[in-house]
């Protein structure tokens, strides 16, 4: 479980085919500080780290993962966003985040507001239901508040220190991004869409 609260930017330094596997090295200043086995959130998309050391770090990304997410348009020196699982006990500053990514969106527009940004992404409508105006949503792993919301584009406006210390400030028009949903959207939407079978009251038939 995780945030949306950046703790820094890895840079990926090698990419390499294993069958259907993809195996990707990435420097950061958390490398060092990471164990095996331990979860990590790669622009979003919750990966095992199977290898760290000499500020490295590896992952493994299967199939499912490369086919559902940006990370296949990763370039080698592309910059991500990282962010450890939350500890029991941490302030929860974003919102709950999963690491599993629902769908990847397209940045559309990037307005300079002299003093925040506002972005716009197109987005995939049938996962329209699950944004409201003011709701959250986490791009490439950041928590960010829906500002706009239309049938197949949604605007965020970010900050200054976002937009530094993430990779939104690098983003251009034209590339794809990991969006994931909010959580309780989804469990709410899943049980909306339920139809339980009333409960049996004794002695009636």
């Amino acid at each position: 479980m995780f945030t949306g609260i950046i703790e820094s930017m890895g840079q990926l330094e090698a990419k390499v085919e294993d069958g259907t596997n993809v195996l990707m090295d990435f420097s950061s200043p958390l490398s060092d500080e990471l164990k095996v086995d331990q979860s990590l959130a790669h622009n979003g998309v919750c990966l095992t780290v199977v290898q760290c050391g000499d500020g490295k770090h590896r992952v493994v990304a299967v199939k499912e993962t490369m086919e559902r997410t940006a990370l296949g348009d990763l370039k080698i020196s592309d910059r991500v966003n990282l962010e450890r699982c939350l500890r029991i006990g941490d302030r929860l500053d974003g919102h709950w985040v999963q690491g599993h990514v629902d769908d990847t969106g397209l940045c559309l527009d990037v307005q300079d507001q002299q003093g925040s940004w506002i972005f716009t992404f197109m987005y995939p409508n049938q996962h329209g239901s699950l944004l409201i105006p003011k709701g959250s949503i986490t791009i490439n792993g950041v928590s960010l508040t829906l500002v706009q919301v239309n049938h197949d584009y949604f605007t965020v406006a970010v900050i200054p220190y976002t937009f530094t210390h993430t990779n939104l400030g690098l983003l251009k028009v034209g590339q794809r991004v990991n969006l994931e949903f909010d959580l309780l959207g989804k469990y709410f939407l899943r049980q909306q869409n339920l139809n339980f079978p009333s409960p049996a009251i004794p002695g009636k038939s």
